[in-house]
């Protein structure tokens, strides 16, 4: 999408800049969120201006001189229409019209379009498949055979429990475990403070087993990474930097695929897992929500199909007359 960006006329790529601005700066979007708005608005502005951005195919020029001002509704669907025929999943045709909609909804604000087309935008449904999730024992599984890698005291080791707990514990997103500094951890209360998405802050509680992960690992582990220029991290690399995403990915992945019959999945799936469990052990779909830091609880109701799901399918196995 970079080369698309040049070749937008200067006055419309200077819109995409300010509104690239807006996001990470006002909003407080992540990077990651960030890139995925612009590029999402920068295949639409090039297909308003006959740009190759749809299956490499260039639409006609429906701009015809007159800029931003071309954006509405018409030329929104065949945006749409035009990814539809391209192959472009449900899913990601969903996410995209939403971006558009944001988009649309800012620049009508910030005087740039007349009115909102974005606001009368049908969104595709996306095809929403069930999260796999841990089974209670399965997740009891996997955290002791990390507790017991812990058990050398070997810094490493006492890292990778201390996170793999706090996460099935608090159900925390990667982004807000690696953004997390020390101060943020109250092992006394048993609380944590983490910066979620758009800068939300919110106090997630843990257990026992995981305040006593990150107990061992700032007493014995952090030390042992930590140098001079280490910066305030709750959790530090070999090097002594802020861990990163992408390793706990793999520590996750590496954990999981350990255990024999546990689903694959990543760090997501801890948190899938937890919401799941709360919500098995009688939680209150409010206070899941809270927790996981969703803005809607729509988003949260997802898990209550995990749930019925899997009782149904304890049913199935279990009662007599199921058959």
């Amino acid at each position: 999408m970079h080369r698309i960006r040049e070749e937008l006329p200067p006055d419309v790529g200077e819109v995409v800049a300010d509104y690239e601005r807006h996001l990470g700066l006002e909003r407080g979007l992540s990077a990651h969120t960030v890139r995925a708005y612009v590029a999402d608005v920068v295949s639409l502005l090039g297909f308003l201006h006959g740009l190759p951005t749809v299956g490499g195919h260039r639409s006609i020029d429906r701009s015809q001189g007159r800029g931003l001002a071309a954006l509405d509704l018409t030329a929104l669907r065949a945006w749409l229409a035009a990814q539809r025929t391209a192959g472009v999943s449900r899913t990601t045709m969903a996410r995209r019209s939403a971006s558009a909609r944001t988009f649309t909804a800012w620049a009508h604000q910030r005087g740039r379009l007349a009115d909102d087309p974005g606001a009368r935008l049908a969104s595709p449904r996306p095809h929403r498949t069930l999260p796999s999730v841990l089974r209670q024992d399965q997740a009891g599984e996997i955290m002791e055979a990390s507790r017991k890698g812990a058990a050398e005291r070997d810094a490493v080791a006492l890292r990778d429990h201390a996170l793999l707990e706090l996460l099935y514990a608090t159900g925390i997103r990667v982004s807000e475990l690696c953004g997390l500094d020390v101060a943020d951890v109250d092992l006394e209360k048993r609380l944590v403070v983490v910066f979620g998405k758009g800068g939300r802050e919110r106090t997630v509680p843990f257990g026992e087993p995981a305040a006593r992960a990150v107990a061992d690992w700032l007493r014995h582990g952090r030390p042992a990474l930590a140098r001079p220029t280490s910066p305030s991290a709750l959790l530090l690399g070999a090097r002594g930097g802020r861990f990163q995403p992408a390793s706990v990915r793999r520590i996750v992945h590496e954990a999981l695929h350990a255990i024999p019959g546990v689903p694959v999945m990543g760090p997501h799936g801890l948190r899938h897992s937890a919401a799941t469990h709360l919500l098995e052990g009688g939680a209150d779909l409010r206070s899941v929500q809270e927790l996981l830091g969703h803005a809607t609880l729509a988003t949260t109701q997802l898990y209550t199909h995990v749930t019925v799901e899997r009782l149904k399918a304890i049913h199935d196995r279990t009662h007599p007359r199921s058959r």
